[in-house]
C-alpha cells in the first residue's frame, strides 16, 4: 500500500499521506504554515464538529441533504465534536486570518470519515467538503461562530464553575478566620489592625466581581455569525439557515445561542471576544494581588512576616534543605501574566477587523482559549492546593499587633495628632510599645489606654 494518496482541489493534485482524513487543501495549509507546531485548540476543534453537525442537521431540515449523506456526514462531525479525530486536524495555528484552512481541515475531515462509514474510499468525493459539508456556510461566518461557541463552553462549563469553588473557598476561610486579628498594611508598612478574615472576604469579593463581569460579557459571545456566509449578506445560504444552526447548537450545547442581529458586525469585528478576554484579565489581576498577598503573609517562616502558614506540597530548594517555597501562588501568579499577555494579542487581534472581515481570528482563538483553559485550572490548584489547607499563626498576629506603632492611630481622639506622632516617634527610638511608653509617660489612664489600645475595636467603625 502506497504511503500516499493524490487528491485533487481547485488548484491541482496534492499527495496527501495515505491514511490521513484531511485531503488537498489541509495539506496544502500544513506546508505553507510550518509556524509553531501547534494546531488550533481542542475545545475549537470541538466547536466546529459542533457546527458542523448542526449546519448538517438544518441542511436536512431544509431539504438541501437527502438523510442518508446527512445521516453519515453527522456521524462523522460529532466524531469531530467528541475530539475523536483530533490527530486528524493538522493545521498550524498561525494560518490564514480567517482560519479558512482549518475550516477546510474540518470539511475535509468529516467528509472523509463519512465516505468511511458509507464504506466508501477516503478522497473519492462521494461526500464533498464544499458541496456538502460546508452547504450553506462560508470559513468567514463558521470560524468565528466556532470561536463564540468555544469560549461560551470553555467559560460556562469550566472557567465559571472552577472560579465560584474559588471565591467559596476563599469565603469559608474568612468565616474560618474572621475572630483572628492581625496587623493591618499600607504601602507594605504597618497600619491599624484588622481581622484575617475581612482581608479574605475582601478577596472572595474580588472574585465574585470577576464572575459578575464574566458573565456580563457572554451575551454578546452567545451571538453567532452564521447565516452571514463570505461578507454578511447570507449569499448561498436560506434566510432561515443562521438561526436554525443557533437553535441546534443551543439544543447541543445547553447554551442559548441567537443569531447575531447584526452579521457585519459579527464577521467584520470581534469585540464580543475582546470584551471577555478583558474581564479574564480583569480576574488574572485579582488572583495575582490575592495569590501574592498570600505569599507575602506566608513569608518566613522565621525571618518574615509568617503570619499564615501555606501547606507543604514540594521541597523548596535543591540546595537548602527544609526549605518549602509558596509554589502554587507563584503558579498562579505566572498565570495571571500570560493571560495579561494574552490579552494584549486580542486586543491587537480585535483591530484588525478591515472592512467586511477580522484576519486574526486564529490568534485570537488561541490566546482566549488559553487564557480560559489557565484560569480554570489554576483556580483549582489554588483552591485545592493552598487555600484549604491554608493555616494561621495567630500568636504570631498577636506580638505584631502589640509591637506596631500604628496602634497610636486610635489615640488620636484622646491626645491628637501631633501628640500621638510624637508618642510613635519615641516608642520607635527607644524600641518600646506604643502602651508601655504611654504607661510609663501616664498621658492616658489605664482604662481609656486599655480601651483605646483593643485592637478588636479598631476593626470597626466606633458606635
Amino acid at each position: 500500500m502506497s504511503e500516499y494518496r493524490t487528491e485533487k482541489d481547485s488548484m491541482g493534485d496534492m499527495q496527501v499521506p495515505a491514511s490521513a482524513l484531511w485531503g488537498a487543501s489541509t495539506q496544502r495549509a500544513v506546508i505553507n504554515f510550518p509556524v509553531s507546531g501547534r494546531p488550533i485548540a481542542p475545545e475549537l476543534t470541538r466547536a466546529l464538529g459542533l457546527v458542523k453537525l448542526a449546519a448538517c442537521r438544518v441542511n436536512l431540515q431544509l431539504g438541501d441533504l437527502d438523510q442518508e449523506l446527512a445521516g453519515s456526514i453527522e456521524s462523522a462531525a460529532k466524531e469531530v465534536a467528541e475530539n475523536k479525530l483530533d490527530d486528524h486536524f493538522v493545521v498550524d495555528v498561525y494560518q490564514t486570518g480567517s482560519g479558512t484552512s482549518s475550516n477546510m481541515n474540518a470539511n475535509e475531515v468529516i467528509a472523509n470519515r463519512a465516505i468511511q462509514l458509507r464504506g466508501g474510499e477516503i478522497g473519492d468525493k462521494s461526500v464533498h467538503p464544499n458541496d456538502h459539508v460546508n452547504q450553506g456556510q462560508s470559513s468567514n461566518d463558521v470560524f468565528p461562530t466556532a470561536i463564540h461557541v468555544a469560549a461560551a463552553e470553555s467559560a460556562q462549563l469550566r472557567l465559571v464553575p472552577a472560579l465560584e469553588e474559588l471565591q467559596q473557598v476563599l469565603q469559608k476561610k474568612s468565616e474560618e478566620f474572621w475572630d483572628v486579628l492581625k496587623i493591618g498594611r499600607t504601602h507594605l508598612m504597618d497600619a491599624t489592625p484588622i481581622r484575617l478574615g475581612q482581608e479574605l472576604s475582601g478577596h472572595a469579593s474580588q472574585i465574585e466581581h470577576g464572575i459578575s463581569h464574566l458573565q456580563n460579557s457572554l451575551g454578546h459571545l452567545r451571538e453567532l455569525a452564521i447565516g452571514g456566509t463570505a461578507v454578511g449578506t447570507g449569499i448561498n445560504t436560506r434566510a432561515a439557515f443562521g438561526s436554525m444552526v443557533a437553535a441546534e447548537l443551543s439544543s447541543e450545547t445547553g447554551i442559548e445561542f441567537t443569531e447575531a442581529p447584526n452579521h457585519f458586525e459579527a464577521q467584520a469585528a470581534q469585540d464580543a471576544a475582546v470584551a471577555v478576554s478583558g474581564a479574564l484579565k480583569t480576574i488574572a489581576v485579582s488572583m495575582m494581588k490575592i495569590a501574592n498577598d498570600i505569599r507575602l503573609l506566608a513569608m518566613g517562616p522565621r525571618c518574615g512576616l509568617g503570619e499564615l502558614k501555606l501547606p507543604a506540597t514540594q521541597p523548596g530548594s535543591s540546595i537548602m534543605p527544609g526549605k518549602v517555597n509558596p509554589v502554587i501562588c507563584e503558579s498562579v501568579i505566572q498565570v495571571g501574566a500570560q493571560v495579561q499577555a494574552n490579552d494584549l494579542a486580542v486586543q491587537l487581534g480585535g483591530q484588525w477587523g478591515q472592512l467586511d472581515l477580522n484576519t486574526m481570528l486564529p490568534l485570537m482563538a488561541r490566546n482566549l482559549l488559553e487564557s480560559m483553559r489557565l484560569l480554570a485550572n489554576v483556580a483549582g490548584v489554588f483552591s485545592d492546593k493552598c487555600l484549604k489547607g491554608l493555616e494561621v499563626d495567630e500568636e504570631r498576629c498577636r506580638s505584631l499587633i502589640e509591637e506596631s506603632l500604628s496602634m497610636v492611630t486610635s489615640l488620636n481622639p484622646l491626645i491628637g495628632y501631633d501628640e500621638a506622632a510624637r508618642v510613635a516617634k519615641e516608642a520607635f527610638q527607644t524600641g518600646k510599645t506604643v502602651r508601655k511608653l504611654l504607661e510609663e509617660e501616664g498621658l492616658v489612664s489605664k482604662e481609656d489606654l486599655d480601651k483605646a489600645l483593643d485592637p478588636e475595636s479598631m476593626t470597626r467603625p466606633s458606635e
